[in-house]
């Protein structure tokens, strides 16, 4: 999953696709102990992908403090 493609999302999607990732990452895992999985690589793409969007929330998060400080100073100047 590419990191524009991870940007265009809502909040909403962001946290639908976390779960989706984290529930993919157990059955690999349980696939990887039972010696069925054959592309190991894919664990840490899950891995990365989840990191990303957990790091697109957190920008957002950030964005909202800083615009609501932001608020908060101009109305105590005006």
């Amino acid at each position: 999953m590419k990191i524009h493609e991870i940007r265009e999302m809502k909040d909403d999607e962001l946290v639908k696709q976390i779960e989706l990732q984290k529930k993919e990452m157990v059955d690999l895992r349980f696939a990887h102990q039972l010696k069925q999985l054959t592309n190991t690589a894919k664990l840490s793409v899950i891995k990365k992908d989840i990191a990303k969007l957990k790091t697109v929330m957190k920008e957002r998060e950030l964005a909202k403090v800083a615009s609501a400080k932001k608020e908060i100073k101009e109305g105590v100047d005006a």
